[in-house]
């Protein structure tokens, strides 16, 4: 939708792979709406408070025929366009430091934005490449039935409460337990609590399994039959539920002999759009892998939360959660050096080790770290962290929207020069 009307509006070629990887860009920026104009911002603080009271305005992509771009809103509409409001979107759901399209590949390391005027973030031409040769396709597939139930565990003994309720529920399942059964538990209680909030934790089961009646009754019913005959204030936080089923997303890849690009015009007219000629042959696994070695993570300094230094954008793609990490361009740095000499920390500091150190949950999978020292960030991504997908996650956050306010919330030790 941003990448046509831009090439026809401008009279490009399948060949002007860097205005198309431009427009590409420029899309990515606008596709989710507020997100480029403070929506699920990490930043969010740093906007003005009248900025937030007021619905936040949809991004506009102003593209020019070199495929640089101006991304602004609407006037008089809520949140803004800034450097980091316009980075938060460019870290999302991305992968490498290539982001492939079917007519051409957008380098994002070559990525520069800069501030232009208020509420107009201006994003440099793009280096772009000749697209890959295959397609990429979604392919969707029923997974089975999920099922969810939560125990409200109050008070003292918490953990006899819990180990009691979990005990009892399994040997009720018995032979017939859900295929997949995953617990989680909430925070404990603070002591002497003054509110009925701060006495209790929340005790979570999910399941997944192939069989409707397996997830539904046969999962919810043993909490109900034995709920008189539990821990002491046994509760179940909302009534037992059927199954529901859930999806499985998954991409794959085919040739493009297999696929016609077909407009079809407003008379019902069929027109098929010839394909590039020109394929790359880029290794888009290793473009942009950082090399970086952790020295910089010193063991004397201060000790802080990430999220004084970093700002955060996090989220999905199909089992497979993304972290982008980037220094503020307005986040307090008091000159280009000091800016420079963060993003020199973060590009240095962010390796594979230290993302299973900062996410504990990653320690057995694979990640890969993508540096974009343009945009003073760091892309993550960890392969595996949502199982099969977001419809088929046991995780309390699924879609790891939150995963990136999670991280910036672990202690880290800097040298004091850098706050």
């Amino acid at each position: 939708m941003i990448v046509g009307p831009a090439a026809a509006h401008h009279g490009w070629t399948l060949e002007d792979h860097d205005a198309i990887a431009g427009a590409m860009v420029a899309g990515h920026v606008i596709e989710c709406g507020t997100h480029a104009t403070g929506g699920n911002f990490s930043g969010f603080l740093s906007l003005p408070k009248a900025a937030r009271q007021q619905k936040m305005g949809f991004p506009i992509a102003e593209i020019a025929a070199d495929g640089s771009s101006v991304i602004t809103k609407h006037a008089g509409t809520g949140g803004a366009v800034t450097v980091d409001t316009v980075t938060a979107q460019l870290v999302y759901e991305i992968q490498s430091g290539l982001y492939l399209g079917p007519d051409a590949t957008a380098d994002l390391t070559s990525i520069e934005v800069t501030q232009q005027g208020e509420d107009r973030a201006a994003i440099a031409q793009v280096s772009g490449q000749a697209p890959p040769e295959t397609l990429k396709v979604c392919v969707n597939e029923l997974g089975g039935f999920r099922n969810s139930m939560e125990f409200l565990i109050t008070g003292l003994d918490t953990d006899e409460k819990v180990a009691w309720i979990k005990e009892q529920v399994t040997e009720a399942w018995g032979d017939k337990a859900p295929a997949t059964v995953v617990w989680s538990e909430g925070p404990p209680p603070v002591d002497d609590p003054a509110t009925m909030a701060e006495a209790a934790t929340i005790l979570r089961v999910m399941c997944l399994d192939a069989d409707a009646k397996v997830a539904g009754k046969g999962f919810t019913a043993p909490a109900v039959e034995i709920a008189l005959a539990s821990y002491p204030g046994c509760t179940l936080v909302g009534p037992p539920a059927p199954a529901s089923p859930y999806g499985i997303y998954r991409p794959e890849y085919v040739s493009r002999d297999k696929v016609a690009h077909t407009v079809v015009h407003a008379d019902g007219t069929r027109e098929v759009v010839a394909d590039p000629t020109t394929y790359g042959t880029a290794d888009v696994a290793d473009a942009g892998r950082t090399t970086a070695s952790g020295t910089t993570a010193v063991t004397a300094g201060e000790t802080v939360q990430l999220g004084r230094l970093v700002h955060a954008r996090s989220g999905d793609k199909g089992g497979n959660a993304n972290l982008g990490l980037w220094i503020p361009r307005d986040g307090g740095a008091e000159s280009d050096e000091k800016y420079a000499a963060r993003v020199a920390w973060l590009l240095d500091f962010v390796t594979p080790e230290k993302v299973r150190e900062l996410v504990p949950e990653a320690a057995d999978l694979d990640v890969d770290v993508y540096a974009l020292p343009k945009l003073g960030a760091v892309n993550v991504v960890i392969h595996g962290l949502l199982g099969a997908g977001v419809a088929a996650s046991t995780r309390v956050d699924p879609q790891a929207k939150a995963l990136g306010e999670w991280v910036r919330s672990r202690h880290v030790t800097v040298e004091g020069g850098l706050l």
